[in-house]
């Protein structure tokens, strides 16, 4: 038998050195993978390595997680076949007339990506090229512009058919359909939020968002021919869900329909073409790689800790704090928000989601006021999934603003893209609280369709 650790001491070493890694740069599925494979060594014997075999296993043949792939193929398609840019182009002239619309026209263009992407670099870059000179071109303050770019662009993480959703439901073992489902008001809650911030912000003082000049806006004839141009994408995007919402098709099936849509939508605007196939391959095969390598190295990681007694040890100190069921669901989003600076989103939901999950499990739908345990499940799986988008607007690391600074003019330093991010990190500290003091805005729907 190898070393004994006591679990608290254990506890900081595992969790110590994988900050300590990350600090230094190394890939996260590298480091939790090998970390694992190191303490697995220390604390057993060359025996106890069979555990890595055993956990990846089930993971490369579950069927939910095929459907990944086939989301981010069809993300890549369309955005390769150019709709991202007609898109906005057809929100912007429509709401361009309006103080503000510019921001609004960015997040609603975003909110209509995010069903289309479920990968939010993607969506914040782009916006980032076609939206940001749009409107600093047009006197709009750059603060306003970038927020509403990066928040507009968290949304890929919330509105299905997200990523993140597809792998806590993995995790958590829990139906794909429903958390999907139970996503989509949420994610459309925050996106009003957004718009109504910026186009508030803009009637108050118009300086900050000015409507376009009346030249070049466009008559209602206009705007009627526009938006036949993106009847297409839009129709690919209500088949995809409507399949999924209606439960005619599980979501692997739903992306496998939406990658041939996507194939049609890029033949209907003429870039259906062998460099457009190629290049939406080779963007599928990096995240989808990523993605999973991650999990690899992070189911080995958890998988180890709880085999130790990290699980219980994490339920009695979250016991001995004396907080009662509000106060440790409290701690608990307050860690996802502290982790979320430092980690990325594959690797928080893999560290936490399994350890989390049972422990609000055995705290019970009555204590908050719930009346069925997979609504508790539920509800818990879309909060960690508003909460995950703070992840990407907070500083120092927040995915999102280090993204935009790289499609950023130059001269707009890094500071001023942390203070554009503030006001709407506020909006989704708001929205997590309503979703979390307001269990119907996630649990009605899901319970309408699924009865």
């Amino acid at each position: 038998m190898g070393l004994e650790i006591g679990i608290e001491w254990l506890t900081v070493i595992m969790f110590g050195s994988l900050l300590t890694l990350l600090m230094a740069g190394l890939p996260l599925a590298f480091v939790t993978g090998g970390l694992a494979c190191v303490f697995l060594f220390v604390l057993g014997d060359a025996r106890a390595l069979n555990i890595v075999p055993s956990r990846i296993f089930p993971l490369m043949t579950n069927y939910q997680l095929s459907a990944i792939p086939l989301f981010i193929f069809m993300a890549a398609m369309l955005e390769r076949a150019g709709l991202i840019n007609e898109m906005f182009d057809v929100i912007y002239k429509i709401l361009g007339g309006v103080k503000g619309g510019l921001a609004a026209a960015t997040i609603l263009a975003s909110t209509i990506l995010a069903a289309m992407v479920g990968v939010i670099g993607a969506a914040v870059v782009t916006m980032g090229i076609i939206a940001l000179p749009a409107m600093l071109s047009r006197g709009y303050d750059p603060k306003i512009a970038m927020g509403s770019i990066m928040a507009g662009g968290t949304l890929g993480i919330l509105i299905p058919p997200s990523i993140l959703a597809i792998i806590y439901a993995v995790v958590a073992e829990q139906s794909v359909g429903e958390l999907f489902i139970g996503a989509v008001i949420p994610g459309l809650l925050l996106s009003g939020m957004y718009i109504a911030y910026a186009v508030i912000r803009s009637y108050i003082d118009p300086t900050l968002g000015p409507p376009i000049p009346v030249e070049e806006r466009v008559s209602s004839r206009d705007k009627l021919r526009l938006l036949g141009n993106m009847a297409a994408p839009i129709a690919l995007i209500v088949v995809v869900l409507g399949v999924i919402f209606s439960g005619v098709a599980t979501p692997v099936e739903a992306a496998g329909i939406g990658t041939f849509g996507a194939f049609i939508v890029a033949a209907i605007h003429r870039k259906l073409d062998w460099p457009t196939v190629r290049e939406a391959c080779l963007t599928t095969l990096k995240a989808s790689a990523m993605v999973i390598w991650i999990m690899f190295g992070a189911t080995i990681f958890v998988g180890l800790y709880v085999l130790e007694g990290g699980q219980q040890f994490v339920q009695d100190s979250l016991a001995a704090t004396g907080l009662g069921p509000w106060g440790i669901l409290l701690l608990m989003q307050a860690l996802l928000v502290i982790l979320g600076m430092f980690l990325d989103w594959v690797g928080i939901l893999l560290l936490c989601v399994p350890i989390f999950v049972p422990i609000i499990k055995a705290l019970g739908a009555q204590a908050f006021g719930l009346d069925a345990p997979e609504d508790l499940v539920l509800w818990f799986g879309v909060l960690y999934l508003v909460n995950m988008q703070m992840s990407f607007l907070s500083p120092p690391f927040g995915y999102a603003l280090f993204y935009l600074r790289g499609v950023a003019p130059p001269e707009i330093p890094m500071v001023d893209i942390f203070k554009a991010a503030l006001p709407f990190l506020f909006l989704q500290v708001v929205g997590l609280t309503l979703c979390m003091v307001f269990p119907q805005i996630i649990i009605w729907l899901p319970r309408l369709i699924y009865g």
